[in-house]
């Protein structure tokens, strides 16, 4: 008699497929790869200037204004969450220090936000798959800033649906507002645009 393995099974396995592949060849390709439940994605290019000084500038600006013990940090490590077949790797995370203190991924429930530079090369990644992926993963607060536009959105209140979690609020801004994220307001001035 053979026993075939249940959907759970079937994904778990699916996903550290995913893993491996991304881990074996991550330091071979340009660019970042993550994984959702579509598959992995490849975006081709490294993020430039105006991608790495946007996050730079709000980083600061979130640290200026947070309470010790908080991060907005930029960099690795990435975000994974194995049980939701998940691993994403945001451009700007707010965290507590004590929850960086892990080896490995950073589980997506001691985020407070996620911040990503939307990629010149894949701008859906950021605007479609991570806002469908971060209510997913339970992040509370997404926000996107779009150098292509001059423009971005804050995205909030987790809710269910159908089609499992998403954000219920949608909070739209041109650079140069001062914009609202988790609990603490920075401006958006002066971030850079893409020529």
């Amino acid at each position: 008699m053979t026993i075939a393995p249940d959907h759970a099974d079937r994904d778990a396995l699916r996903y550290q497929s995913m893993r491996d592949i991304v881990e074996q060849i991550q330091e071979s390709v340009p660019g970042k790869l993550e994984i959702t439940k579509e598959g992995i994605v490849h975006d081709m290019m490294s993020p430039g200037g105006p991608h790495e000084l946007t996050a730079a500038r709000i980083s600061r600006r979130l640290e200026k204004v947070m309470p010790e013990g908080l991060l907005a940090h930029t960099g690795t490590p990435d975000v994974e969450d194995p049980k939701s077949g998940i691993l994403r790797h945001p451009d700007v995370i707010v965290i507590a220090e004590a929850d960086m203190d892990v080896e490995g991924a950073l589980d997506p429930h001691t985020l407070l936000a996620a911040i990503e530079v939307v990629s010149r090369s894949n701008p859906d990644n950021d605007w479609v798959g991570k806002a469908r992926d971060y209510p997913q993963l339970g992040i509370p607060v997404y926000v996107i800033f779009d150098p292509r536009t001059g423009e971005g959105s804050v995205l909030s209140d987790i809710h269910s649906t159908p089609h499992g979690p998403r954000y219920a609020t949608r909070k739209d801004f041109v650079y140069g507002e001062e914009i609202t994220i988790g609990e603490w307001t920075v401006s958006t001035e002066n971030l850079p645009r893409y020529t």
